[in-house]
Order: structure tokens, then sequence, then C-alpha cells
């Protein structure tokens, strides 16, 4: 008998719904279990301290609920807690990483910019990584913090005046600058990706890591012989520890095809014991 694959998904908001759509598209069949933090919304501007504590704790409850493998779909949790993580839990932890080797590997001025949050960029890891993907005799990389990205997501915003200044100001510097390439190093980033393209231009390209990282969970879930089952209906079940409300009327404008079928609960108090 097949056993239904559970896939549990963690971000600090609803950035990494992003990520849970190319998970849907590729694992139509598998059931997730996503919770964004939006109480604690951003991560960006906290401690690794705080952040792995965070993830340690919904990771979890997650466990507690039968998954199979757990999705951190957040740059920031991905480099400040990841290996914390997969220390404490033996199933497999997926995370995530500003896309700076196919950024590189795309630009042709020999300029990229990576637009992401504070502790993305200030992590050890990150540096590690434009080390061995885009060393400086090589690659100029230009990165920017976008702490008003997140708040715009958070808030459903995704287009307009205020969606538009934003943009300008994060990435006209790095225009200026000649970068040909953006990496878009943060979830919630994604949700503006037609608002970025359309202000700085189709010679810019965009990019972004939702689609590799749904491949590498349907890789892990083939690997421990888990596979979806065509005999029962997946379950959609989209948690937070902020508003409910608030979620509600954001849901369907960042995943309108999914709204109808998606089942809330509020989610709070979750400190680890």
């Amino acid at each position: 008998m097949q056993q239904h694959a559970k896939i549990g998904m963690i971000d600090s908001g609803v950035g990494g719904l992003s990520v849970l759509l190319e998970i849907r598209n590729r694992l139509p069949n598998a059931s997730l279990h996503y919770i964004g933090d939006s109480n604690w919304c951003p991560y960006g501007n906290k401690s690794p301290e705080q952040i792995t504590e965070r993830i340690i704790a919904l990771s979890e409850l997650l466990i507690k609920t039968g998954t199979h493998i757990i999705v951190i779909a957040c740059n920031s949790a991905t480099i400040h807690a990841v290996a914390s993580a997969r220390e404490k839990f033996s199933i497999p932890i997926v995370g995530m990483e500003p896309a700076v080797k196919p950024a590189a590997a795309a630009t042709v001025s020999g300029i990229i910019g990576v637009l992401a949050t504070e502790a993305s960029i200030a992590g050890e890891k990150f540096h590690h990584l434009l080390d061995t993907h885009a060393p400086p005799s090589k690659i100029k990389v230009i990165t920017q913090p976008c702490p008003l990205f997140v708040e715009l997501v958070e808030a459903g915003s995704l287009s307009g005046d205020e969606v538009t200044d934003a943009i300008r100001k994060y990435t006209t510097p790095m225009l200026e600058a000649g970068a040909d390439t953006l990496v878009l190093g943060c979830t919630h980033y994604h949700f503006l990706r037609g608002s970025i393209q359309q202000v700085v231009g189709n010679n810019i390209t965009l990019i972004d890591t939702g689609i590799a990282v749904a491949k590498r969970t349907q890789s892990l879930l083939a690997d421990l012989k888990i596979q979806p089952s065509a005999s029962s209906a997946p379950t959609l079940h989209i948690q937070t520890t902020g508003s409910l409300e608030t979620l509600k009327s954001i849901f369907p404008i960042l995943c309108p095809h999914l709204s109808d079928s998606a089942s809330f609960s509020q989610l709070t108090q979750l400190t680890p014991s």
C-alpha cells in the first residue's frame, strides 16, 4: 500500500507560499502543511539564535503531525538554522539559499545584484556562497536589504505606486552600477517578480530558487520511497502565528488557484518547551 506523502513547510510569513506553489505543481498528490510565522515576521532582522529557536519549535510541531520531510522556505532561516535542525531531527530537511551560482553563470556584465534580507547577507554561509560561486576576482556582487518588500507582500500589496517606489529605491543603484542579473534572495520577493521586471526592464535577468527547491523535495521523497498516493485527496493546511483574518485576505491574492481548497487554522504561542 502506498503511503501518503506529507511535506511540512516553514517560513517567516507568507513568502514561502511561492515555494509551496512550485512544490504543489511538481507533487500535486502530496499533502502540504505550511506554517507562516507571521507573528515573528520578518526573520531578516532577528538574531541567529532567535531564528534557530523558532525553526526548531515549528519543526517539532510539524514532525508531531507525521511530516515526512520539512522545507525551510526562507533564506534567512536556512542560513542560520538549517544546520541545527538537521542535527536535531532525523527526517530530511530542505533549505534554500540566494541563487548566487546561477546568477554568476547568467551574468554577461560580470555584475550581479542580490536583493535579500539583512540576516541572509550578513551570515557566514552567504559569504561562503560568494567565495565559492562569485569570487571577487570574477564577479562583482552588490547586496541590498529590502525590508519594504516583505512588508508589502505581507500586506498583499503586489503592485501600485508604493511597490514601484520601493523597487526603484532598491534596484536603481544596482542597475546604475551595471548589474544585469538580480537575485531574488527572499521567498517573499517572488510575489513582486512581475512588478520588479516591469520596473527594471526585460533586459535584466531575475533569478529565484523556488523551482530548484521543489525539485530537491521531489528527489528526497523518491529516495525515501514515499510516493504521493493517488487513492486519496491530498490535504492543504495553511497555518499562521499571526492574524487569521489577515491570512484569509492575503491567501487568495497570492495563491488564487489554491484558495478554494485550503483550510486555515490559527497557530499561536509556539515557543520551545
